[in-house]
């Protein structure tokens, strides 16, 4: 939702924000709805080391904010598909299609960030940058320590 509102000018990202945040929220009622159904309740809303450090890398010059902003959500998503992959291979049966849909549904969030960004940039820009982005997200991994949680 920053991103739509602060490209509230860029009617396609802004459309595409509001759509992504409608699918979150029902993602969000869907894992509600399995904690509770656990007997469990949800935790604490901390912050995300590894999401604010990719987030350090976004470059503050105005023509290549928003290239930075919208690759490293991609990144974020990509990596985030790999994460519900492996759950969803290692879960109970009635668990399994839940991460797996959700992996899937992450992947087209990672494609959507970079084809968005193809909107706005040139497609050398992004592949030099999300390349530089995915090095440097592969050094942030190597740093951070060993913990259960998606992004």
């Amino acid at each position: 939702m920053t991103l739509a509102s602060h490209y509230r000018d860029k009617e396609k990202l802004v459309t595409k924000m509001v759509d992504l945040a409608c699918e979150e929220l029902h993602h969000f009622r869907k894992v509600y709805a399995c904690i509770v159904a656990r007997g469990g309740q949800l935790g604490d809303d901390t912050k995300d080391r590894y999401v604010r450090e990719l987030l350090g890398l976004a470059r503050r010059a105005t023509d290549v904010y928003l290239l930075d902003r919208l690759l490293i959500a991609g990144v974020i998503e990509a990596r985030g598909c790999e994460r519900f992959q492996l759950l969803a291979a290692a879960l109970e049966p009635d668990m399994a299609p839940v991460y797996a849909d959700f992996a899937q549904s992450e992947a087209r969030h990672a494609d959507l960030f970079v084809d968005l960004a193809g909107l706005y940039y040139p497609e050398d820009e992004i592949a030099t940058r999300l390349d530089q982005l995915e090095g440097a997200e592969a050094e942030i991994m190597s740093a951070l320590p060993l913990r259960p949680a998606l992004h």
